[in-house]
């Protein structure tokens, strides 16, 4: 820019000096037109008015140059700042194990190279919970900092047309992301609630949570109108992805608030040993098998199209995925790729996703300032373990999946006990891995405990954004933990956790309280009604019993009174 001002000055001067030279009368040189009307204003002979001209141009020249300087030094600041922001992409799998992943589990009969690099690069966080064992509350909890039996939702989760569960107020992590310049978008499953309008023009209600049938059909509903709710209105620019799990009605591709083609094709309930999807409509385009490559191709698309249209602004993209979610359907490049079978050939395929993504951000020259969280809306389904606690010995047995990749030496949840619904550490301990270059330490492991409600407090610590009072009330600030950074006190004073059913935990230091007996989710049994004299919840020390084997409820009773207060003063905020 220097260079150009300097050659600017000096072709003005030539033309200048040229001007003074010419004989023509009607001078139509555009510096001569700029020079006569100068002269007769000022009065001066031409030779005075051409120097005079000089004077005022070179000066022009020189004061814009400042300016320049001047502001573009502060533009290069402010870019910096900018840049100093990360991106972030939050990758979140649907009924991932604890032990499906291999850095997790030596023993998994599933090897996933790309998450596993994710952790060779970043950090890996062992003692990190999702606030719900199933994947309604969690997803939530993830976006809003608030626990989901705060709202409507007490127990279960929502179907594809039900509305939507995050208030319209309500601050998530997209909307505060947003006001700190970031560009944000959400493709994958949603499984929050849209407002979906019927063939009468009404909008489509609520199921009741008590309810005893099967997921919606979908085909009263008018498809043509517009979606009011949703992604759009929690925060996100852009959405692509399904309304709910994958083998819930609508069976279409939604784009921003419509369907991408209408789903006007009635499907029937596909009930098989991998496959178990409801009855509902479905769009010409749409199959199961091709939901997971469609989501992953949208995913890498939206960076590289950030890359290319707005590089210079941040961007969050919160990608949530549909595996491996029953139903079970891996494509052929994985098809008898583990020793898993079926269901560790998805999972296969889950882990080439992050590998597309991982490859995405380094293609478009943003991978070092950008921060990944890789993690799982709830436990695993696909799980075993040998029963030792008094209410499993006389109860439990593996269910067929978990028999399934028992015969295969898999476990989903490696040692612990309880699949996903159930309120035993296997429900809700999940893989939660963080890789942001030149902040988290690469190759490292850490042992705080952390939930996934604590990403919105998180971002705002990033971002440095305050929180309005009342917001994101179940969230804590975890970015010293994200950076490596030790403390003598944990960030997180307790923990709470919920199971399908609506029973609760409570976690504090190395204790783990739960005020009922039984799972309060799939695994049986539910409940169990202590018999006089026996303990009426449960109790258990995880640093010495992480498998849940031991219910030491009758020994501590001052533990149970106090982790029992804190959960009391916890369900009154």
């Amino acid at each position: 820019m220097i260079r150009v001002m300097i050659c600017l000055t000096r072709w003005f001067h030539w033309l200048i000096l040229k001007g003074n030279n010419l004989q023509s009368p009607r001078r139509i040189t555009l510096i001569g037109a700029i020079m006569q009307p100068a002269a007769v204003i000022s009065g001066l002979d031409e030779k005075s008015s051409n120097r005079y001209l000089l004077h005022n141009i070179t000066t022009l020249i020189l004061t814009t140059l400042t300016l320049y300087i001047v502001f573009g030094s502060l533009n290069i600041a402010y870019s910096s700042e900018k840049k100093s922001v990360p991106n972030i992409v939050f990758i979140l799998a649907d009924d991932l194990g604890y032990g499906d992943v291999s850095c997790y589990n030596p023993e998994s009969k599933i090897k996933t190279p790309h998450i596993d690099r994710l952790a060779a690069e970043g950090m890996k966080f062992t003692d990190a919970h999702t606030p719900s064992a199933v994947c309604t509350p969690t997803r939530y909890g993830i976006l809003t900092g608030r626990y989901c039996w705060r709202t409507r939702l007490k127990y279960r989760v929502l179907d594809g047309f039900d509305p939507p569960l995050i208030e319209q107020d309500q601050i998530t992590v997209p909307s505060l992301l947003k006001k700190a310049g970031y560009d944000t978008a959400c493709i994958g499953k949603w499984h929050l609630g849209m407002q979906w309008t019927d063939k009468n023009g009404q909008p489509v209600p609520a199921v009741p949570i008590d309810r005893r049938q099967r997921p919606r059909v979908g085909d009263d509903v008018d498809y043509t109108k517009p979606i009011i709710g949703g992604p759009l209105t929690s925060g996100f620019d852009y959405y692509f992805g399904i309304s709910a799990s994958l083998n819930m009605s609508p069976f279409c591709f939604i784009r921003n608030d419509r369907p991408v083609i209408l789903p006007t094709i009635p499907s029937e309930r596909i009930q098989t040993e991998f496959l178990s999807v409801d009855q509902g409509m479905r769009s010409p385009d749409f199959t199961i098998r091709g939901v997971m490559p469609t989501l992953t191709g949208e995913a890498v698309k939206y960076i590289e199209r950030h890359g290319k249209e707005s590089s210079e602004r941040p961007f969050f993209l919160y990608f949530p995925l549909t595996a491996p979610h029953l139903p079970l359907v891996p494509n052929d490049e994985f098809k008898g790729k583990s020793a898993a079978g079926e269901y560790g050939d998805f999972v296969l395929e889950v882990d080439a996703t992050v590998g597309a993504i991982m490859d995405a951000l380094q293609r478009t020259g943003v991978a070092e300032n950008t921060l990944v969280i890789f993690t799982s809306d709830n436990g695993g389904l696909y799980h075993w373990w040998t029963p030792q606690e008094t209410d499993d010995l006389k109860h439990y047995k593996p269910n067929h999946r978990g028999q399934y990749v028992k015969d295969r030496g898999h476990q989903g949840n490696a040692h612990l006990r309880g699949t996903k619904a159930d309120i035993w550490e296997g429900g809700h301990r999940v893989p939660f891995i963080v890789r942001w270059p030149d902040k988290t330490p690469a190759d490292s492991t850490n042992d705080e405990l952390v939930e996934l409600t604590d990403l919105l407090a998180t971002c705002a610590a990033i971002t440095d954004t305050k929180l309005p009072d009342g917001a994101a009330q179940d969230s804590v600030n975890i970015l010293p933990a994200l950076l490596g950074k030790k403390s003598d006190t944990p960030l997180r004073e307790y923990a709470i956790h919920h199971s399908l059913w609506g029973h609760f935990s409570v976690r504090q230091g190395p204790w783990k309280m739960i005020p009922k007996r039984g799972s309060g989710g799939f695994t049986r049994a539910r409940e169990v009604e202590p018999a006089a004299g026996e303990p009426t919840g449960q109790l258990y020390n995880l640093k010495q019993d992480p498998s849940e084997t031991k219910n030491v409820w009758q020994e501590h009773p001052e533990v149970v009174k106090q982790l029992s207060a804190i959960l009391e003063q916890v369900q009154k905020q």
